[in-house]
């Protein structure tokens, strides 16, 4: 898989490390002379060049690129770099960077983003996720397709522990996606029995989040 990133600061040198690792084609795009660093990450291409720019978009063959990945310190060129790549080159997946949480609403698929990873709500999640049960925590925003990516970690009280998953009534717009069961990642199957202190991921409609959350806390009746 061929992926551009945008912003050769911290945050892209390290999203470009775990992609090589993983056995992808990382271009990294910066127009800073002192962000090209090539010996840091010397498996990339690397491009001194303004991603904002047609030209250099062009120079970077982004219409080769299954992904692109808008990873700058600011919004506003993060912005632009996904609807360039959407609409003029047709990237199938575009994943941008939100510094600022108050711009969250903008990365949306009107700017050509899929999938917006905002670090503030994504580090505020982690820790309600880390000390909620019971609770319906999100990770994750996709932008394309209206739908995030969810978790709970099934209470003991809960009146679905120790039910078979193909037996429970999910909402619509709901997929049970992993099961994280101590230190397993399970694929859950119709048989699987959910049991309490998992951790469930779903991917949901935002409008079905509170049934899931209902559905899933709901007390067992002494």
């Amino acid at each position: 898989m061929r992926v551009a990133i945008a912003g050769a600061g911290a945050v892209g040198r390290s999203i470009a490390g775990e992609l090589l690792e993983n056995g992808h084609e990382v271009l990294l795009i910066d127009k800073a002379p002192t962000a090209i660093s090539v010996e840091r990450v010397p498996q990339a291409e690397w491009l001194l060049a303004d991603a904002c720019e047609i030209t250099s978009l062009d120079e970077a063959a982004l219409q080769r690129c299954n992904v692109v990945i808008a990873a700058t310190g600011d919004d506003k060129v993060n912005l632009v770099v996904s609807l360039l790549a959407k609409t003029e080159y047709g990237v199938p997946r575009v994943v941008a960077r939100v510094n600022n949480p108050k711009n969250e609403w903008l990365f949306n698929e009107s700017w050509g983003v899929d999938v917006a990873v905002s670090t503030p709500r994504l580090m505020s999640a982690l820790v309600e996720e880390a000390v909620s049960v019971g609770d319906l925590v999100r990770l994750l925003r996709f932008s394309h397709g209206d739908a995030n990516l969810v978790e709970l970690t099934l209470p003991e009280e809960s009146a679905l522990a120790g039910t078979q998953v193909g037996d429970v009534q999910w909402p619509q717009d709901t997929s049970l996606v992993t099961i994280i069961r101590g230190t397993r990642v399970l694929t859950p199957t119709r048989e699987d029995s959910l049991e309490a202190g998992d951790e469930l991921l779903f991917v949901a409609a935002p409008a079905r989040e509170e049934q899931l959350e209902d559905l899933l806390s709901v007390r067992k009746e002494s």
